[in-house]
């Protein structure tokens, strides 16, 4: 029996390289994908030979070819706004798992409205939000959730320092903070329209401590973390610092070393009428994290090891969270901190 084939969507971008370079130093075998066949085939060099499928947005039938020569299609290629609905209807026509990097809350959303029968009708899993914004959010929140009752609210907070953003990143950004539509999640449902941000301050612990934040931010913990946390409001916030940065937007040409010198925290507030609990990843370089979370979930879904049923799943749906964290604690992405009732 052959090997699960995995194709990567961008391969050629930062995420894609990072995603690519992973599966081939564990043995997997892959299939590199993109719009651009040169850049396609120096990466294929680069790694010592791997299968190039050249597929643009604009050509359904390129990109479900791709998906129907693959086991599972990891697509890395942002914004999720413009080129989630091609690649994953791809993936669901041609009968192929599927992971993306959105954090994009519309392209989530639609994805569980529109493709959930799509996807169980093929027998296929598909895995949306697996990004470090949202996607951690989301683990973190499931692992402090578990066992409570009565939640109130929960928070994910992101404290984030050194981010230089790709082109793909950048043009995200800019997307998301001109929505006017945002998803929020309140008084136990959720809503759709402008939302005044604002400043709050989020209490870190030592020693990172108090921070200022901008809340609510537009990532997809509000369309994920409902699904299977029962809680009343759901919001996250990132530190107002992050963009501040002098660098920040324009650093889209630094080299990756550069580029993985970020450090971030990032904490799930669970609170209840009688106290709550937290927990906190802290670690550095966010888009490598980004990478090795998308490649765990497509290798256990290659494996036999993904969701028992058809259908698409959030992270935190698709992998029981605190175990699914502590692999990647073991990948030494990140430390780990977790209430003791979630850590077995």
């Amino acid at each position: 029996m052959s090997s699960p084939h995995i194709a990567v969507y961008g391969a050629t971008g930062h995420t894609g390289r990072l995603v690519s370079a992973e599966l081939r130093a564990r043995g997997r075998e892959i299939i590199l994908s993109g719009r651009d066949p040169g850049a396609l085939k120096a990466l294929s060099d680069e790694l010592g030979g791997a299968r190039v499928h050249q597929a643009t947005l604009d050509d359904p039938a390129a990109l479900r070819e791709l998906a129907g020569q693959a086991d599972v299609l990891i697509h890395c290629a942002g914004p999720f706004t413009h080129t989630g609905k091609p690649v994953a209807s791809a993936a669901a026509e041609a009968g192929c798992h599927y992971v993306d990097h959105a954090l994009e809350q519309h392209h989530t959303k639609w994805m569980f409205e529109t493709l959930q029968e799509p996807a169980r009708q093929a027998g296929i899993t598909m895995v949306t939000a697996m990004s470090f914004y949202g996607g951690t959010g989301d683990l973190l929140a499931g692992a402090v959730a578990e066992g409570l009752t009565g939640i109130e609210r929960v928070i994910t907070a992101y404290e984030v320092s050194g981010w230089r953003l790709t082109t793909g990143a950048k043009q995200t950004a800019e997307l998301l903070f001109a929505d006017t539509r945002r998803i929020t999640y309140t008084d136990g449902e959720q809503h759709v329209g402008y939302v005044e941000p604002r400043n709050a301050v989020f209490p870190f612990p030592p020693p990172l401590g108090p921070r200022t934040m901008i809340a609510p931010v537009p990532f997809s913990e509000v369309v994920t973390v409902p699904r299977h946390v029962r809680a009343r409001r759901v919001e996250a916030q990132l530190t107002a610092h992050t963009f501040e940065e002098e660098q920040a937007f324009t650093s889209e040409h630094v080299d990756a070393a550069t580029r993985a010198g970020s450090r971030f925290t990032v904490a799930a507030q669970v609170i209840t009428a009688d106290g709550g609990s937290a927990g906190q990843v802290s670690g550095q370089d966010l888009w490598r994290l980004s990478a090795l979370a998308s490649v765990e979930a497509a290798v256990r879904i290659a494996d036999g090891q993904g969701p028992e049923r058809p259908g698409v799943y959030g992270p935190a749906e698709a992998f029981t969270p605190g175990p699914f964290l502590r692999d990647l604690e073991r990948l030494g992405l990140f430390t780990l901190a977790l209430p003791g009732k979630a850590e077995a």
